[in-house]
């Protein structure tokens, strides 16, 4: 469901088409390879800012995605098989000279909990594992601890727990399907209370405002979909330094939009599969980010060009 608003991939076609990019809507089940080719069933898609009338789809085509210039590939997790299959369809289009972004290898190598694991100066403690005792001597040694599964969003299925938690052991089972599944633990960080600071990287570009998602009172999570409450505000010293040296190396993974999350002063995820907070950022500032997104991507394509 789009919520007007403040939808992210509304707000990137807004800016392609002002860019004048013709856009194409299609979903991950209309991706399909026949033999060695990778085609989506696609719609002519119009966007308009008008709450009441926001979008038109011309009729349904078969085309292969080799013909388009740009794939944008945005997808909520889970990132399951069906995911999975879809990265090596549209690797297949990028191998035909289509840039797709964020690039599919990359949205495979880089889960969003773990892909904060490689700059582990950054992070707090944590444990990623599926081993009940393991994560439980992690319980006993941190004791005020965030578990929460590898492949969640908007605050679902995360749990915090203290060691004489009763309900710590069947936390464990059903996060960890009895062992058979990985999750992670953090420490617990005092500082959600300030918000959850969603920093977005945009062409390998720091976006120098963030959002901060402060959690209800009844509620230690800050997504907005669990009821935090967004505030825009600008980045702290530590916030910008810490985005600058994960910015360097993104835009060579081809991850031309990532949304890094920090706590106090800890990262805790790197988001890649359809990372969020740009419109509302733009309302509470002068910055366009939508824009400079897609300034980023005809950056890419006539680099690709050149080549």
């Amino acid at each position: 469901m789009v919520n007007f608003a403040k939808d992210t991939t509304l707000g990137l076609l807004m800016a392609a088409q002002r860019a004048n990019f013709q856009l194409f809507y299609t979903l991950q089940n209309q991706l399909f390879m026949r033999d060695s080719e990778p085609f989506a069933e696609m719609r002519p898609l119009k966007v308009f800012d008008n709450s009441n009338l926001w979008y038109s789809l011309g009729a349904s085509q078969s085309r292969p995605l080799s013909e388009l210039n740009v794939v944008l590939m945005r997808k909520d997790p889970p990132f399951d098989n069906e995911y999975l299959y879809s990265t090596y369809i549209l690797e297949a289009a990028e191998k035909r000279g289509c840039l797709v972004t964020n690039r599919p290898s990359s949205l495979r190598d880089c889960n969003e909990k773990i892909f904060a694991t490689h700059y582990p100066d950054y992070t707090p403690p944590l444990l990623v594992s599926s081993d009940q005792k393991r994560l439980k001597e992690f319980v006993i040694k941190h004791n005020d601890t965030v578990l929460k599964p590898l492949d969640g969003m908007g605050g679902s299925s995360i749990f915090r727990v203290k060691l004489n938690d009763p309900n710590l052991n069947v936390i464990l089972e059903t996060l960890t399907k009895n062992g058979h599944q990985t999750i992670m633990a953090q420490s617990y960080i005092p500082q959600i209370s300030a918000g959850d600071k969603r920093i977005l990287i945009v062409g390998g570009e720091v976006v120098p405002y963030c959002l901060a998602r402060v959690p209800t009172k009844n509620d230690f999570r800050g997504n907005l979909a669990a009821g935090g409450k967004g505030i825009v505000q600008p980045l702290s010293a530590r916030d910008h330094w810490i985005a600058s040296q994960i910015a360097a190396s993104l835009v060579s993974r081809g991850l031309l939009l990532v949304g890094l999350d920090i706590i106090g002063d800890f990262l805790t995820e790197i988001n890649v599969t359809s990372p969020t907070c740009a419109r509302e950022i733009e309302r509470g500032t002068n910055l366009q980010i939508c824009d400079q997104f897609i300034e980023a991507l005809e950056k890419q394509l006539f680099e690709k060009k050149e080549r």
